[in-house]
């Protein structure tokens, strides 16, 4: 189901087309002024505008509308704009589709034909949307899907749950020391969830100072602060439809908190400078090597953002305690680098061995 903004003088015209896109299923907002629609933009998202040429009384130039429409795609230029107007000519919507409408639409419409029209431009503008989120988040992607290496006993729990929870949109949180991989646990969950065809999206909640912290997650538009100089989309809209892995979590300041638990429970977040809400369906992932229940029981962490937060919760165990996984990461190390600088290595001495087995690795993983 989309939602539809129509703009029109005529009461008639509003209810006729809002009667005729309910029939397919559309929600439709009305307006009968071209003030109208620009407040509208500005509170909601629109998957089209179809929008009269004409407002004032007794004209049928359509230059009211014209000048409009380039106003219109500054402020979205992956809306579609269909236009219309009873006084329809070649050269009125050659006009309109020169300053960025993409279709026209005469009066009296053709019911079958505008049905056709609003299919195709929502399609098209869906596609360009999810186009330009893609291209964003291709900038903040690093890595592809895991590898993960756990023969030991103490991990078999652990990509039990994976495997059973991947597939659901149920919010996973990750504990574990540092260096034990929960990043990597992450990257598995979302390759095996129905999300896994959109890329996703990481954060490192721990890097965000309070200054920049609305604006990497929610997004800004231009001129909201002195380095506005663009747009840009937050970490929770270049996630829509995706997963958003948000690392270091216990490390978010508790007057943060709030603002996070909000969208995390509505979906519904507005960019810095902007008061348009909008919408993304995001899964989280969260992890921290904190233990939560004792931030919350310290004070130091809202005890319902974790209650959303923790779903399912994976505890993943340090090295020292999965040590038949030791010798299997080492061996996948010396490949991975012996490869990367041309080295004949292919194993480890004896002597070598025994120093890893023994070692207690404080660091876990990320220190083998």
């Amino acid at each position: 189901m989309s939602r539809i903004l129509i703009a029109d003088d005529q009461n008639d015209v509003l209810e006729a087309l809002r009667i005729l896109l309910k029939g397919e299923g559309h929600q439709t907002d009305a307006v009968t002024s071209l003030a109208g629609v620009f407040q509208a933009l500005e509170k909601k998202d629109y998957a089209l505008l179809i929008m009269d040429l004409n407002y004032t009384r007794d004209t049928t130039s359509g230059q009211e509308g014209l000048e409009v429409i380039p106003k219109i795609q500054a402020l979205d230029n992956t809306l579609p704009i269909v236009v219309m107007t009873a006084w329809a000519t070649i050269d009125l919507a050659v006009e309109a589709m020169k300053r960025g409408a993409r279709d026209f639409i005469p009066k009296p419409w053709d019911n079958d034909r505008l049905l056709t029209i609003v299919r195709t431009q929502i399609e098209l503008g869906s596609a360009l949307r999810k186009g330009r989120r893609l291209e964003a988040a291709n900038q903040l992607l690093r890595g592809n899907a895991p590898n993960i290496i756990a023969e030991s006993p103490r991990m078999r729990p652990v990509l039990e749950i994976v495997s059973r929870v991947a597939p659901s949109d149920a919010n996973v949180l990750i504990t574990g020391e540092n260096g034990t991989g929960k990043g990597l646990i992450a990257q598995a969950i979302h390759a095996l969830s129905n999300r896994a065809s959109h890329s996703m999206i990481t954060v490192n909640m721990g890097g965000l100072s309070e200054g920049i912290f609305e604006s990497e997650l929610f997004g800004h538009v231009k001129g909201a602060f002195t380095d506005a100089k663009a747009d840009r989309a937050g970490r929770f809209e270049l996630a829509d439809e995706s997963t958003l892995f948000m690392d270091e979590i216990a490390n978010v300041p508790m007057n943060q908190q709030a603002k996070l638990l909000r969208v995390i429970e509505t979906g519904e977040f507005e960019r810095v400078g902007s008061s348009k809400t909008l919408k993304a369906n995001v899964r989280i992932i969260s992890a921290t090597n904190a233990n939560p229940h004792e931030e919350v029981a310290q004070g130091r962490f809202r005890q319902d953002l974790l209650f959303r937060l923790n779903t399912i919760e994976i505890a993943l165990p340090p090295l020292r305690e999965r040590r038949e996984d030791i010798m299997p990461l080492a061996n996948s190390f010396l490949r991975q680098h012996a490869k990367r600088y041309r080295k004949m290595l292919t194993g480890f001495e004896e002597k070598a061995r025994d120093v890893l087995m023994q070692h207690q690795f404080p660091g876990n993983v990320r220190e083998l």
